[in-house]
């Protein structure tokens, strides 16, 4: 008899999934040296607290996908300030088509 593997639990892997995601966007703040706002690191405190406590960081189910951590706008705001600890410029989501791209000539 071998010893059995226990399937991780979808939810325990999205968990671990946020909280490593929150931990490299303070790393890369760190690294690079770039000051977070008040803000930012209250809302990266503050998701941090409540997956390790509740598993996830949104009460509403209609917010995120279902088994996910994070909601749909915690995503886009961690990933935001992850390009700012990079130092990547903020993409809009309200760019310019090229002019090349228009002409069908």
């Amino acid at each position: 008899m071998g010893l059995k593997s226990k399937i991780p639990d979808s939810r325990e892997r999205a968990k671990r999934a946020a909280l490593n995601a929150l931990k490299r966007t303070r790393r890369a703040a760190a690294r690079t040296g770039v000051a977070l706002s008040d803000w930012e690191g209250e809302f990266l405190g503050s998701v941090e607290e409540r997956v390790e406590h509740y598993g996830r960081a949104y009460r509403d189910p209609e917010k995120g996908q279902p088994g996910a951590s994070l909601s749909v706008r915690q995503t886009v705001k961690l990933k935001e300030i992850g390009a700012k600890a990079n130092g990547k410029p903020k993409r809009s989501a309200w760019r310019r088509r090229s002019p090349a791209t228009n002409a069908a000539d």
